[in-house]
C-alpha cells in the first residue's frame, strides 16, 4: 500500500484545521498491514470534529485491529479547502492513520447516522478513486459498505454502497471480514460472487441482490435474485454489552471536537416506545451494562484519556437502573484524581431527581438538555412522550435547586395532529421554567431548541405525511413573535428548508438515489451545515429526474402500501406499528414495556432476546416505571422476557 503523506503534508499549510487530517492521536491503532489480512477504512462521512466523537466507529476500529486477520484504518470528510486541493493535485482521499490511498483498502465502511450525508458519501467514494455507482466496480475495487440508523433505509444509496450492516456490528464484522478473506485468497475473481456470499450473512443486506418492481409510483415487489437470498434481513443485535466493553483505549483528538470528554455507552435500546423516536425503536431491547463495568470503563477510560469529564452515553441515561448510585459511585472512584465531572447528555425529565442533580454537579455543572418534545399533553400522548408538565418543572427545578442558571429544553414540531394550541405550548413551557429558576437566581435562563420532525423507517409514524416546509416556518413564526419580549428565554430552530430535504432523503426508494447523486454533482456536499444547503438544488434534482418531492414528503401512506424498507427488519411487527398508529391517533398513551406486559412489537418474542437490566428487582405491581425504581445492588443482571399482550384495545397487536 502507498503512503500519501509525501504529497498530503504541502498541502496541509493551506488548509484552514491542518490538524484535522494528521492523526497521531492519543488511543490511535498501529495497524500492520498484511497481503492476508482484509483491510478496513473507517469512514465518518462528516469534518473530524463531529466523526471522532463517534462511539461506533472507534468500537469497530478496536475490534478490527484485534483480529489476526484484519486491519482497520480511519477517514474523514475533507472539509472543502482540502477537497479542493486534493483535486487540483490528483491526490485520493487517504486514511488519517497511516495515510494510505482509500482505494487500496479491501473495504471502505461508512457510518450512516443522519440521512443529509449522503451526498457526501458519494463524494468520498469519488475522492477515493472509486466508480460512485456500484454496478461500475470491478473486482479490483474495494466493497463499499455503511451501516449505522439511516442504514434501516438503505434504498437511496442502492445503487452506490455495495452492502448494508443492518443493526449493531460488534459481531457481523468477523463474518463480513471471512467473507472478504476467502475472496482475497481466491484472487478476488467476481464481485458479484462475493456480494452474494455477503448477502447470505444474517444482518447484511446487498441491494444488487434484490430486483424491485413498480407500478406506476408505488412498490410492488422486492424479490431475491437468488434462492439463498432472503426475502427478508433481520437486523443484528448484541445480546449482552457486558462481552463489548470498548472502546478501551478512547481516541483524544489534537483538536477540539464535540463531546470531547470520555464517552461511556451504560445501554443500548429504549422501551419508553416514543412513536417519533427511530432509534428507540431499531435498538430494541433494553440492555444495560453492569454497574460495575461501567464504573470500570470509566476508570480505565480516564486514565487513558487523561479527560476530567464523561457523558454516560444512551437514548435515556436516567433511566439506568440504580444511575444515582452508579453517578456517585464514579464521583467516589476519582477522589484524591482532582475530581471528574458526570454528564448525562440524555435524560427524561421523569426520571431525573435531586439527588441526580446534586451528584453530577459536585465537580461542576455540566450543560442539561429536558426533551419534552411536546408542548401540550394531549400532543405527548399522541407521541408516547408520557411525561406531565408538573414532571417537567419538577425536573426544572431540581436542577435549578442544586445551582444550574440555564438549561436548553428541545421540542419537535411538524408532530402527527399537532395543532396551533400544541405549538404555543412550547413558549408556555419554557417561560414558566424561567420563572421557576427565577425563584433561584435572578439571571436564570432557558433556550429552546425546535426542530422539524420527519417520520422516519420503522417507526408508528411512518405512514404519516410530514409538515411541509411553508407549515413548519408558520409554526415557528408564531413561537418568535411570542417570545421575543422573553429575553431570558432563547429560541433556535432547524432551517424547515433542510428539514424537507431529509424528508426526501429518508423516505425514498431507489429511485431517490439519483436525485441525491444530481444534489452532490451540483456541488451539493455538507448538506447538514447550513452555509452549504440550498434546497433549490434538491427540487431541480428532483425535477430532472421526473420525481415529485411531496409524494415521499407530505403524503400520507396508506395501510396496505409496501414501503420501501419493508424488506428491513427492525423487529417490530407491521402490524404492532400500525396498531400504535392508530392508537396515536386516538391520543392513547402506552406505558413502558419493561414493567408492563408484553405488547408483542416482536422484538423479544421473535428474536428470543430479552430486556436486560443491571439490577435484580423491577418496580413493584408491574407498573409503569423508570429505572430510580429498581433496587440499588450488586447483584447480577435480571432478564424480562415478556408475556403476551392483555388486550387488543390498547393500539397492540394481539
Amino acid at each position: 500500500m502507498s503512503n500519501l503523506w509525501p504529497r498530503i503534508e504541502p498541502l496541509l499549510a493551506k488548509v484552514e484545521k491542518p490538524a484535522r487530517y494528521i492523526g497521531m492521536e492519543r488511543g490511535a491503532q498501529n495497524p500492520e498491514h498484511h497481503p492476508g489480512k482484509v483491510a478496513w477504512l473507517l469512514l465518518y462521512p462528516d469534518t473530524y470534529e463531529i466523526g471522532l466523537p463517534n462511539q461506533g466507529l472507534q468500537i469497530l476500529y478496536e475490534i478490527l485491529n484485534e483480529r489476526d486477520d484484519a486491519v482497520a484504518e480511519r477517514s474523514y470528510a475533507p472539509w472543502t479547502d482540502l477537497e479542493s486541493l486534493l483535486r487540483a493535485t490528483k491526490t485520493p482521499l487517504f486514511s488519517v492513520d497511516t495515510h494510505r490511498a482509500a482505494g487500496e483498502f479491501d473495504l471502505l465502511a461508512f457510518n450512516l447516522s443522519a440521512e443529509l450525508v449522503y451526498t457526501n458519501v458519494l463524494n468520498l467514494v469519488d475522492l477515493a478513486g472509486v466508480p460512485v455507482r456500484n454496478d461500475e466496480r470491478t473486482p479490483e475495487h474495494p466493497i463499499v459498505l455503511a451501516g449505522g440508523h439511516a442504514a434501516f433505509n438503505p434504498e437511496p444509496l442502492a445503487e452506490y454502497v455495495d452492502a448494508f450492516v443492518i443493526g449493531e456490528g460488534e459481531e457481523v464484522i468477523a463474518e463480513i471480514t471471512e467473507v472478504v478473506g476467502a475472496w482475497k485468497r481466491g484472487g478476488r475473481a467476481s464481485r458479484e460472487a462475493v456480494l452474494h456470499d455477503l448477502a447470505t450473512v444474517p444482518g447484511v443486506y446487498v441491494p444488487s441482490m434484490y430486483d424491485v418492481a413498480y407500478d406506476g409510483a408505488r412498490i410492488v415487489a422486492v424479490t431475491p435474485r437468488f434462492p439463498d437470498v432472503p426475502d427478508r434481513v433481520d437486523k443484528r443485535t448484541v445480546a449482552d454489552l457486558d462481552e463489548w466493553p470498548y472502546p478501551k483505549t478512547p481516541l483524544v483528538p489534537l483538536i477540539e471536537v464535540v463531546h470531547d470528554r470520555l464517552n461511556v455507552e451504560v445501554f443500548r435500546g429504549c422501551t419508553r416506545g416514543c412513536r417519533f423516536c427511530q432509534a428507540g425503536m431499531i435498538t430494541r431491547p433494553v440492555r444495560e451494562r453492569s454497574a460495575e463495568q461501567v464504573r470500570t470503563m470509566v476508570r480505565d477510560g480516564l486514565a487513558r484519556s487523561g479527560y476530567d469529564e464523561v457523558a454516560l452515553t444512551s437514548l435515556s441515561t436516567a433511566d439506568f437502573s440504580g444511575i444515582d448510585g452508579l453517578v456517585a459511585g464514579i464521583i467516589a472512584d476519582q477522589a484524591g484524581t482532582g475530581g471528574v465531572s458526570v454528564s448525562l447528555p440524555s435524560l427524561r425529565v421523569d426520571a431525573f431527581t435531586v439527588g441526580i442533580a446534586g451528584s453530577i454537579q459536585q465537580v461542576r455543572r455540566t450543560g442539561l438538555t429536558f426533551a419534552p418534545e411536546a408542548g401540550s399533553w394531549r400532543l405527548r400522548q399522541v407521541i408516547n412522550k408520557l411525561i406531565t408538565e408538573a414532571d417537567l418543572y419538577a425536573a426544572v427545578d431540581a436542577a435549578y435547586s442544586q445551582g444550574w442558571r440555564r438549561m436548553k429544553l428541545y421540542f419537535l414540531t411538524g408532530l402527527p395532529t399537532e395543532m396551533d394550541d400544541d405549538t404555543m405550548g412550547i413558549a408556555e413551557m419554557a417561560k414558566n421554567c424561567v420563572q421557576i429558576g427565577r425563584q433561584y437566581n435572578k439571571q436564570a435562563s432557558v433556550t429552546v431548541s425546535v426542530g422539524g420532525f420527519v417520520p422516519k423507517a420503522h417507526t408508528p409514524f411512518q405512514w404519516f405525511g410530514q409538515n411541509g416546509a411553508d407549515e413548519l416556518r408558520r409554526k415557528i413564526n408564531m413561537l418568535r413573535t411570542d417570545l421575543r419580549p422573553h429575553k431570558a428565554v432563547q429560541l433556535k430552530w432547524h432551517d424547515p428548508a433542510a428539514t424537507f430535504a431529509e424528508g426526501i432523503a429518508s423516505r425514498g426508494d431507489r429511485r431517490v438515489g439519483r436525485v441525491i447523486e444530481r444534489v452532490w454533482r451540483d456541488g451539493g456536499t455538507f448538506q447538514e451545515w447550513s452555509e452549504h444547503f440550498a434546497l433549490d438544488r434538491w427540487l431541480d434534482a428532483c425535477a430532472a429526474e421526473g420525481i415529485d418531492p411531496d409524494w415521499y414528503t407530505t403524503r400520507h401512506r396508506e395501510r396496505d402500501e409496501i414501503l420501501p424498507w419493508d424488506h428491513i427488519a427492525a423487529g417490530l411487527h407491521k402490524d404492532f406499528l400500525w396498531l400504535d398508529w392508530q392508537a396515536a391517533l386516538a391520543e392513547h398513551g402506552l406505558p413502558d414495556c419493561r414493567w408492563t406486559p408484553c405488547y408483542d412489537c416482536g422484538v423479544c418474542t421473535d428474536y428470543a432476546l430479552e430486556h436486560v437490566v443491571a439490577s435484580a428487582v423491577a418496580p413493584a405491581g408491574g407498573s409503569q416505571g423508570t429505572g430510580q425504581d429498581l433496587a440499588d445492588g450488586g447483584e447480577a443482571p435480571v432478564r424480562f422476557l415478556g408475556t403476551r399482550p392483555v388486550s387488543a384495545d390498547a393500539g397492540v397487536r394481539s
